[in-house]
């Protein structure tokens, strides 16, 4: 039986979009699609004994979290991990800590579901599990999205008086000759979407610098037109236009939809 910890963290307001955690998505909670993706993926997955925990300084938050789903821990954040500049990984290992402490258990992985990532299926969040179980040599395994740009090709960089190409049009093999003719023939690049985490623990527990690229990691792909990062009201109001065409068209975003409780 392996041991889960999922981790659901959100501040009190947001200097880019104000108290984005507690809006309203297509009709309900937004935090309650994480939860109910959580659920359903729990639901298929019988060897798996899981906690959910949420860290926040937002009262309004956790008491909208209890109201529905009492069985979420709610962990009150420290003022020291409240501020714009606390890294977010601090936040996770704060959570680990202290529901192994209140447990009595240590986990084998953390999970973190971001909440402003309300477009994730259950199949999405089993693939990044099922990854990091049969990679024990990985510290990491997130999400992210194909790349629509490759910075060998259609990406540029500002350079002061002048803009140069985002990376230099040679092959990677140490010959220092030749280029690359079609974008098929460059390293593949993805867009991280911040929706999916899945930690080591041994990784979490011991990490000092709260910087994710110090670890092994690898990644799932996710439906690039289901992710947005809502960091404004035009973000925001986009994502419910996309999550209206998905729960019409795509039984698996439909069920995470269905599976928020009302």
């Amino acid at each position: 039986m392996e041991r889960l910890l999922i981790t659901i963290c959100g501040r009190a307001g947001s200097k880019g979009f104000k108290n984005k955690n507690l809006k309203t998505f297509c009709g309900r909670p937004l935090v309650y699609y994480s939860l109910a993706a959580a659920q359903l993926f729990l639901e298929k997955m019988p060897g798996v004994q899981a906690d959910i925990c949420l860290n926040t300084d937002s009262e309004a938050l956790a008491a909208l979290v209890a109201e529905k789903y009492p069985e979420v821990a709610y962990l009150p954040r420290e003022a020291a991990l409240g501020g714009d500049t606390a890294p977010k990984m601090a936040v996770i290992q704060d959570s680990l800590a202290r529901m192994e402490a209140r447990r009595g258990c240590a986990y084998d992985y953390v999970m973190d579901l971001d909440i402003t990532s309300p477009l994730r299926t259950a199949q999405d969040i089993r693939n990044a599990y099922e990854l990091k179980s049969a990679r024990p040599d990985l510290d990491l395994v997130y999400s992210v999205t194909e790349s629509r740009r490759n910075p060998y090709f259609n990406m540029v960089r500002d350079c002061g008086d002048h803009i140069e190409k985002g990376i230099e049009n040679r092959p990677e093999d140490g010959t220092g000759s030749g280029s690359y003719t079609a974008r098929q023939q460059a390293p593949v690049f993805y867009d991280v979407n911040a929706s999916i985490y899945v930690y080591r623990r041994g990784f979490l527990a011991e990490n000092t610098t709260g910087i994710i690229w110090d670890a092994k990691t690898y990644v799932v792909t996710m439906m690039d037109t289901g992710i947005l990062d809502i960091d404004s009201e035009e973000d925001f109001q986009l994502m419910e236009v996309i999550a209206g065409h998905l729960y019409a068209t795509l039984p698996e975003f439909a069920a995470v939809r269905r599976a928020v409780r009302v």
